[in-house]
């Protein structure tokens, strides 16, 4: 059931990147226990919580923390996404938890990483994409940067780089016997998502200049189009035997459209194509499109994607407790990903998993009556 079966994951209950992580590591598999900080508490319907168990610990006393620590020399990963210094002083930071257990992989999720001059202050997502120039580079010519949603720093730069990262140092930790700390920051992963633009400047190829360049809106041949009935499609025809087809499809003039790559040109054939696009609906353009080498799609809300038919066909979308959701990816030929269960309520499954990872009914009551349950 999933590549990372077997694999024991202790989460440090958080927001954002690091329940996606949870998440990523749960649907492969691995016994992902959230430490949530009291229990009681429904959760609500969370894509991130599915999968995972949760107990409550009251992390502010002494046997709270001596009962995560416990945890901890049975875990393979213990990962936490608050500001640098706060797991020090709580008493369960590296020094403390590798100390229990040497092979143990500590992951940290943090925006500006755990050293800096900005290492300890607020941010949020739009904050961290800013500094590496990923902010900047997405919009449209003479307007101001548009935020991509959440995704670029938080998960993509954020979590799926915790991810990647811890799995790597389990893997070094096994064939080692020795654990290490994983410093995930939003800034560095959002960093590299942009080296492919690093590239494309030394060749002369890219201008740090929002809105001019081949993928940023600035080409009539990459960019979406707004349809007759008031939706949009997306055209993705870089490639010159793609470009072609596109003309074909659309009955697109060469005489006019013919010199693809002069930038001179891009904004008097945008004006022309978005005409063009105008002269049918959404519909009708699939109809004529999708499927084709023009590189093309609908551009669908969240809601429409988990019907369209492709979609359906893969499964992408599923449902999980009555609601619907992204399915786990990606795919795993011989051991297949899955979802679980759904979200558990904070704290539900405190005395099962304690017991599992070989607390007596003894440590338990002791643990209770001295206040180390949240």
């Amino acid at each position: 059931m999933g590549p990372l079966k077997g694999v024991k994951v202790i989460e440090i209950a958080g927001i954002g990147p690091g329940p996606f992580a949870g998440m990523l590591l749960a649907d492969m598999g691995a016994e992902v226990i959230s430490v949530e900080k009291r229990s009681g508490k429904q959760a609500l319907p969370d894509c991130a919580r599915r999968g995972k168990r949760s107990i409550a610990l009251n992390l502010k006393s002494a046997e709270g923390i001596e009962a995560l620590l416990k945890l901890v020399e049975k875990a393979d990963i213990l990962f936490e996404g608050f500001r640098p210094g706060v797991m020090e002083r709580l008493g369960a930071g590296p020094d403390e938890c590798l100390a229990r257990n040497p092979a143990l992989v500590y992951g940290r999720m943090t925006g500006w990483g755990q050293f800096g001059p900005l290492a300890k202050a607020a941010g949020h997502d739009i904050n961290y994409i800013s500094l590496t120039g990923s902010l900047h580079a997405i919009g449209r010519a003479g307007d101001k940067p548009v935020p991509p949603l959440n995704l670029v720093g938080d998960y993509g730069g954020g979590g799926m780089f915790l991810v990647m990262g811890m799995l790597a140092a389990l893997l070094e930790a096994r064939q080692s016997g020795k654990g290490q700390v994983v410093d995930a920051a939003m800034t560095d992963g959002s960093a590299v998502l942009m080296a492919m633009f690093h590239s494309l400047q030394a060749m002369g190829m890219w201008k740090s200049k929002r809105g001019y360049n081949f993928l940023d809106s600035g080409a009539h041949f990459y960019d979406v189009y707004e349809t007759q009935d008031g939706k949009y499609v997306s055209i993705g025809s870089i490639e010159p035997q793609f470009y072609a087809l596109l003309l074909e499809k659309a009955q697109l003039d060469p005489q006019v459209f013919g010199n693809q790559n002069n930038p001179a040109l891009w904004p008097d054939l945008k004006d022309k194509l978005a005409a063009v696009f105008k002269t049918k609906t959404q519909a009708q353009w699939c109809e004529l499109m999708e499927g084709s080498d023009v590189c093309f799609a609908p551009v669908l809300d969240f809601n429409e994607a988990a019907t369209h038919p492709h979609n359906a066909a893969r499964q992408t979308y599923i449902e999980v407790d009555g609601m619907t959701q992204p399915a786990p990816a990606p795919r795993f030929s011989r051991t297949a990903s899955q979802v679980q269960f759904g979200s558990r309520p904070h704290g539900a499954d405190t005395q099962q998993v304690l017991s599992d990872w070989g607390f007596s009914d003894t440590d338990l009551d002791s643990l209770k009556a001295a206040g180390g349950l949240s």
